[in-house]
């Protein structure tokens, strides 16, 4: 959500659905569009139902600004993963705006139930819209290839004719997209001829995941078999429905924002949720709705390092019990982004069965055959001349860094710059408050650098 939410984790479940009710309107998300645009641009067709062949940008800072930072989210995650982030770096670096990309495979979507007075009602009793698989051989085709063509759209919209500098960045299989596109052949132009840097959070290409223990799936056998399941039906990636939220592509997605909304509305009234959930779950006394957010995103809880932070615990008593925040990703912080407003949101519903065969085959960083005959267009990978900023947590384990650090020895970059912090999960970078958040920290000095130079 994250940005990689589990390239191929299957998690132990929670069902069910919840009781209706109406809390207070609480925040509202959307006062914030004015400086905040949510912005549609049109990109090629591709062959989706009417009204897909659109990308939108979360638009953060300045509009003045002359240096703009384009974020690409990553494995089931959407523009609101960065928008928290975005505004402690714009605070952080004057003359820089941020955009969050939002793949067009968020039109798929519907948010609509949000902006009701019953939203649980709305998705939970099964009246919202659905993408069916069968009906989605469009998605098929939703690959790589696809993405950087309606990135590289949002990268020219924020230069502006050449008027501003352009930072390509991303998190998780995000990171691996921007590299991609740095190396990317665009009718005789290298992708990194966009660009003033690349910005890498806690992914990347050569071996950046190996840390994981997530094996990449890029054999040429394998590949075959995971194209063949593809052109028989298998066009949404259905790992999240492993986590027992629901058999639908989009179920997980949906019970996490619905989580997220009232957390966020209502983050101290007795929990919506916890009722319906499954036994092994359901905590065994009445917590608070930011309570029951908590149990589901917190490290302490067992969740896997890629889909969890460290936010706090519940607390020892009350009646019902609530949130205490005791680590560097406050609850609050977490119920902001996953609530949404409705739009944008973090979790994306249909991730695409092919982006993710593609994103496995470019891992190497080279023009493979296997590439060429996906029609990869790797053909820059050895010439990248722009510089390199690289942030790693805890999740991979030290591969992110050591295989960026490969990518600058085999290319033209002429410097890079390498952070960790051991202390954070996979998402806290994206969340964490912004005194703790050593992403922010680190980050800004690179980006001023780039500005002033």
């Amino acid at each position: 959500m994250t940005g990689d939410l589990s390239r191929r984790a299957v998690l132990g479940g929670l069902v069910g659905g919840l009781a209706l009710t109406s809390l207070p309107a609480g925040p509202a998300v959307a006062a914030g569009r004015d400086r905040e645009p949510y912005v549609p641009l049109a990109v090629a067709g591709g062959g989706g139902p009417a009204g897909s062949d659109r990308v939108h940008v979360l638009q953060v800072g300045p509009d003045t600004a002359h240096t703009v930072v384009v974020l690409v989210p990553g494995m089931f995650g959407a523009a609101g993963d960065f928008r928290l982030l975005a505004r402690d770096l714009v605070q952080a670096v004057p003359g820089v705006q941020v955009w969050a990309f939002e793949r067009r495979e968020e039109n798929l979507a519907d948010r609509s139930g949000f902006t009701t007075s019953d939203p649980v009602g709305y998705y939970l009793d099964g009246h919202y819209r659905s993408q069916d698989p069968a009906a989605s051989a469009f998605a098929a085709r939703w690959g790589l290839a696809r993405t950087l063509a309606d990135l590289r759209t949002v990268v020219a919209a924020a230069a502006r004719g050449g008027r501003r500098r352009v930072v390509l960045g991303g998190h998780s299989w995000g990171a691996t997209t921007a590299m991609a596109y740095a190396a990317w052949d665009f009718d005789g132009r290298p992708g990194y001829g966009d660009l003033t840097g690349v910005v890498l959070v806690d992914g990347g290409v050569r071996g950046a995941f190996e840390g994981t223990g997530q094996p990449v799936d890029n054999s040429p056998e394998e590949v075959g078999e995971r194209l063949a399941a593809i052109e028989d039906g298998a066009v949404f990636d259905m790992t999240l429905s492993g986590v027992g939220l629901g058999d639908r592509a989009e179920s997980t997605q949906i019970w996490y924002q619905l989580a997220g909304w009232y957390a966020h509305r209502d983050p101290d009234g007795r929990s919506v949720l916890q009722s319906r959930m499954p036994d092994t779950l359901r905590p065994p006394y009445p917590v608070t709705n930011a309570g029951l957010l908590g149990t589901l995103v917190d490290a302490g809880f067992g969740w896997p390092n890629d889909i969890s932070v460290h936010s706090g615990h519940l607390a020892d008593n009350g009646a019902p019990r609530g949130w205490v925040d005791t680590g560097i990703t406050p609850i609050s912080r977490v119920a902001a982004a996953y609530a949404g407003g409705p739009e944008p949101a973090v979790w994306e519903w249909y991730w695409p069965s092919r982006l993710s065969v593609d994103l496995d085959v470019v891992d190497p960083y080279a023009d493979t055959d296997l590439a060429r005959s996906l029609g990869l267009r790797l053909l820059h990978t050895g010439s990248l001349d722009i510089p390199l900023y690289v942030f790693e947590t805890s999740y991979a384990k030290g591969t992110i860094v050591s295989s960026a650090r490969e990518v600058v020895a085999n290319s033209r970059i002429p410097y890079g710059r390498y952070e960790t912090d051991a202390g954070m999960n996979h998402l806290d970078p994206l969340f964490a408050a912004a005194r703790h958040n050593t992403l922010t920290h680190t980050l800004a000095p690179f980006l001023t650098g780039l500005r002033d130079g």
